[in-house]
C-alpha cells in the first residue's frame, strides 16, 4: 500500500509539472485528467486487497463527494463489493474456533459460498435436527482486529498519493467511517438490530425479515433463516402488473418514512443487494425481504428533528421553515444573501416533488398520470436537482452538512431509486402525509432552541 501510494504521488507530481507551461484553462483540464487516471490506478491497487481497506474505500465513495475531489470519488465508486472467497479449509477452521467441533457438527454447511464481499462471505447450511435452511454470514478472520491498522495504512496511502487534501473535515469523516466499520463488524449488534426490525414488521405481511438463530451466532458469525427471493432488477419483477409494482413501491417508501419519522433508525447503505422480492405467482401477495442490517444507524432528535422540519417545510412550501431547519443543522452560514436563500429553498421545494400533493403543487406534466400518480420511472429528478444544486453548493455561505444529514439524503435517494427502477406509479403525498405530524411540535421547539443559541 505504501509503495502504491508513493508511486501514485510521484506520477501525479511528475505529470502535473508537465502542465506548468500550458495556459490556465488547458492546465486545469490536464490536471483533472491526471488526477482521474492516478485515482483509478490507486483504486485498482486497493481492489486487490481484502478486508476493511476495501470497505473503507467503498464507504468513502458513498459519502466522499462532500469532501473529496470528484475524480477521486468516481474512482472509488469502481471498487466492487465482490471479492474472491476464502478457501473452505480456512473457513472451516474459523468455524471450529468459533463454535467448537460439537456444535459445528449440528450443521450441514455447503462449502461453496453463496457470495463473498470485502468483510465476510455467506454459506448456506441445514440444521440437521429439523432440516431448517439457514445462512451463515462468516466474517473473515482478523478483519475486526485490523480496522485501526488498516485505517492508518489507508491514510498513509492517501497522504503519499497527494490525491486527497487531508483537512480537519476529511479527518472527521475518517473517524465516522471508522465508527461505521466498527458497527458493521459487530454481529451481536447486527443481530439485535435485525430482531428490532423483525419485531416492528412482524404484523406487516408485506415484509419479511430473517430470523436470527442465536445458537449458531457469535460476535463474528451471524446465523439467519434462509429467505428465498429475486433481485429487484430480475426480469420477473418488471413482468409484474403495474398494480403489483405500485404495491411494492408504496411499501418501500412507507418503510423509508417509518425509519425517519417513527423508528429513528435508518438503513444508511442504499444498496439494492439489501432487498429481495418474493414474487407470488398464485395469489399476487408479493413480499419484500429485507437483508443486511449491519449498516443500520440509530439517530437522535438533535439532527433528525431539524431534518424532518426541513422535509415538512419543503412539503408545505414554507421557505422560512426550510431556512430555519438549514440554519439549525449548521448547513447555512449567517449572512447569506436573500437571492441565495431563495434559490436554495426553491431547490428543496423541487426535491420533495415525488412526495408532494400534485393538486397543490403539480410536478412537470410528463411525470404524472391522469390519476395524479407520480411516474417514478420517467422522473429525472436527481439530474434536475444536481443541475440546480451545482449553482449553489460551492457557495461560501453553505457549509458541508453534518454526516447525519447526508445519511438522511442518501436514505431518501435510495428509496427514490428503488421506485424508479421498478417504474412505480404512486402518489407520494398519500405515503408521507400520515407521518408529517409525528413529533412535529417537539421538532419545531428543538429548531427554535437551536436558533436562539446562535
Amino acid at each position: 500500500m505504501a509503495t502504491a501510494g508513493f508511486m501514485a504521488g510521484a506520477r501525479y507530481a511528475t505529470l502535473s509539472a508537465g502542465t506548468l507551461f500550458s495556459d490556465k484553462e488547458t492546465r486545469a483540464e490536464k490536471r483533472k485528467q491526471i488526477l482521474s487516471s492516478q485515482a483509478l490506478e490507486l483504486v485498482r491497487e486497493l481492489g486487490k486487497l481484502k478486508g476493511s481497506v476495501v470497505k473503507i474505500g467503498q464507504m468513502m465513495a458513498l459519502f466522499g463527494e462532500h469532501f473529496l475531489p470528484e475524480e477521486v470519488t468516481e474512482a472509488l465508486h469502481t471498487l466492487e463489493n465482490s471479492t474472491t472467497a476464502l478457501h473452505w479449509s480456512t473457513i472451516e477452521r474459523h468455524l471450529i474456533s468459533e463454535f467448537g467441533e460439537q456444535r459445528l457438527s449440528l450443521l450441514d454447511i455447503d462449502p461453496e459460498p453463496l457470495g463473498a464481499a470485502s468483510l465476510a462471505q455467506v454459506h448456506k447450511a441445514i440444521r440437521k435436527s429439523d432440516g431448517k435452511e439457514l445462512v451463515l454470514k462468516i466474517q473473515y478472520p482478523g478483519v475486526a482486529d485490523a480496522i485501526d491498522s488498516d485505517m492508518r495504512a489507508l491514510v498513509q496511502l492517501l497522504r503519499l498519493s497527494r490525491l486527497v487534501p487531508l483537512t480537519d473535515q476529511f479527518n472527521q469523516w475518517l473517524d465516522e467511517v471508522k465508527a461505521m466499520l466498527a458497527r458493521e463488524v459487530d454481529y451481536r449488534l447486527e443481530g439485535r438490530t435485525t430482531n428490532y426490525f423483525r419485531d416492528q414488521l412482524s404484523s406487516d405481511p408485506r415484509f419479511v425479515v430473517p430470523e436470527v438463530i442465536d445458537d449458531f451466532s457469535t460476535s463474528r458469525i451471524l446465523c439467519l433463516s434462509f429467505e428465498q427471493g429475486v433481485h429487484i432488477t430480475d426480469p420477473s419483477v418488471m413482468a409484474l402488473s403495474q398494480q403489483r409494482r405500485n404495491f411494492i413501491g408504496h411499501a418501500i417508501m412507507e418503510l423509508c418514512c417509518r425509519e425517519v419519522f417513527e423508528w429513528h433508525r435508518m438503513q444508511t447503505d442504499p444498496n439494492f443487494g439489501n432487498y429481495l422480492l418474493r414474487v407470488n405467482p398464485d395469489d399476487g401477495h408479493d413480499q419484500i425481504v429485507l437483508l443486511d442490517f449491519g449498516a443500520i444507524r440509530e439517530f437522535d432528535d438533535e439532527v433528525l428533528g431539524p431534518g424532518r422540519e426541513m422535509i415538512r417545510g419543503a412539503w408545505h412550501h414554507d421557505a422560512q421553515r426550510v431556512l430555519d431547519a438549514l440554519t439549525a443543522l449548521d448547513f447555512l452560514s449567517n449572512g447569506a444573501p436573500d437571492r441565495l436563500r431563495s434559490d436554495f429553498t426553491e431547490l428543496c421545494f423541487e426535491a420533495i416533488e415525488v412526495l408532494q400533493d400534485p393538486d397543490r403543487f403539480p410536478p412537470p406534466s410528463n411525470v404524472i398520470n391522469e390519476n395524479g400518480e407520480y411516474l417514478w420511472g420517467k422522473s429525472d429528478l436527481p439530474n434536475r436537482i444536481m443541475a440546480r444544486a451545482s449553482r449553489n453548493a460551492l457557495s461560501r455561505y453553505f457549509d458541508v452538512p453534518p454526516k447525519e444529514f447526508i445519511f438522511l439524503a442518501r436514505k431518501l435517494l435510495g428509496a427514490y431509486t428503488f421506485l424508479h427502477v421498478i417504474e412505480a406509479e404512486v402518489r407520494g403525498n398519500l405515503i408521507l402525509e400520515p407521518f408529517l405530524g409525528m413529533g412535529e411540535k417537539s421538532d419545531r421547539t428543538l429548531v427554535q432552541s437551536k436558533l436562539d443559541k446562535k
